[in-house]
């Protein structure tokens, strides 16, 4: 059986935030219903599009759910919403702060419903403190954490990380506690509320760079760029290759005097690279003895050679490259699923358990494909009960 199999989960977000973390469930085998405004999830209306200008986006974040469309402003689409909870393990949400209550959806209301549902909010600051309230989303959210201000070179602007971070760091740290509170549901037969802020779930991420301010008491360094975080180890960066970058570090003395004895360079010798603070304090000078010995390398035979002396080291691999890695596709992170109607890419699952089987993700419904599969299925209402609503603007 899978992990999560008989598990009910109701979505009500939309980004990567909780449908991210309904993924992940999916996938772990649970039965997720993504809940959508009329107008649909915004990640629908992107422009990137694959050959079938199906947009990528919702299509990695929400395959192997149900979808149904509900007017949660409406009284009627509320009360579908509650009829739903009844039947309900657990409800995932992060619309806008105070968005659920608005609708007479939140916590200690739909807990009367069902006292057995765990619900999970996610929102940028939580319910508390003097930005609860406020909204959010990745880059801000970076901005507002010291990502952004610890991304880059210390002579360039601050630079938001490459991924969207903090919404999956966030939506991951949201799959934990949701499976913590249906553990302890078996011991207490009550449900709870989750709360995740993505503030909250990035700020430990920190932790080199402020041991480093700490450290210091500065923060002269506090973009380091591809160095390490609290300028505590050296060499720590991206060294150029005959055909690119290999990322390297020595983070112990083995390491050093292993890199030392390979590269077989005089300049290494050089006494003030003796131990790890003299490298740290002249790690302009000894970046430049590592990388006149990467240059005349290829990354491959980089890779390789670091490798077997087990000193960290890996190439700097391209998008282009990645989605070719044959680690990537035998892990199947990245899936290529193909179904009558062709093949697409999607997600699989980071969580591997022995005795628990992965959902394989299917292709994601449209607006409101199985609004009406959903409503029969689950609340048991009748074609008529169904029409009177979709006229009502409901559903």
């Amino acid at each position: 059986m899978t992990a999560l199999e008989g598990v009910k989960v109701i979505c009500v977000g939309q980004f990567y935030f909780a449908p991210y973390c309904t993924m992940l469930m999916a996938r772990l085998g649970a039965d997720v219903i993504k809940v959508e405004a009329p107008q649909g999830d915004p990640y629908r209306r992107l422009p990137t599009v694959d050959d079938d200008g199906y947009p990528i986006q919702f299509r990695f974040l929400n395959s192997g759910k149900r979808n149904i469309r509900l007017d949660l402003t409406q009284p009627a689409g509320a009360d579908i919403l509650r009829d739903l909870v009844r039947g309900a393990d657990v409800l995932v949400q992060n619309l806008s702060p105070g968005a659920m209550d608005r609708f007479g959806l939140g916590y200690d209301e739909l807990s009367t419903i069902n006292p057995r549902l765990i619900m999970a909010s996610g929102t940028g600051f939580g319910s508390f403190g003097p930005y609860a309230g406020e909204s959010a989303m990745d880059l801000t959210i970076q901005a507002r954490s010291a990502i952004m201000s610890t991304t880059g070179f210390a002579d360039g602007a601050p630079v938001r990380t490459g991924p969207s971070i903090v919404d999956f760091v966030a939506g991951t740290h949201m799959v934990a506690g949701v499976l913590a509170a249906l553990y302890q549901r078996t011991h207490t037969g009550r449900g709870q509320h989750v709360e995740v802020a993505l503030q909250d779930a990035v700020v430990p991420s920190l932790t080199s760079n402020i041991a480093g301010l700490l450290s210091k008491n500065t923060a002269d360094f506090e973009r380091t760029g591809n160095r390490h975080g609290a300028m505590a180890v050296a060499p720590y960066n991206a060294y150029r290759t005959a055909d690119g970058w290999v990322a390297l570090l020595c983070p112990t003395e083995a390491h050093w005097q292993r890199l030392r004895g390979v590269m077989n360079d005089p300049a290494a010798d050089d006494p003030r690279f003796a131990t790890m603070p003299g490298r740290c304090e002249h790690m302009d000078d000894l970046d430049d003895v590592v990388e006149r010995w990467t240059l005349t390398r290829t990354k491959k035979d980089l890779t390789q050679l670091l490798g077997d002396l087990k000193i960290p080291c890996a190439p700097v691999v391209t998008l282009p490259e990645l989605l070719e890695d044959p680690h990537i596709r035998e892990r199947g992170v990245l899936r290529t699923v193909t179904d009558e109607q062709g093949s697409f890419m999607t997600l699989g699952s980071p969580l591997f358990l022995s005795d628990s089987p992965m959902v394989e993700p299917t292709r994601p419904g449209g607006l409101g494909e199985h609004t009406d599969q959903v409503l029969t299925d689950e609340l048991g209402l009748s074609a008529e009960d169904i029409a009177e609503l979709r006229g009502a603007g409901a559903i």
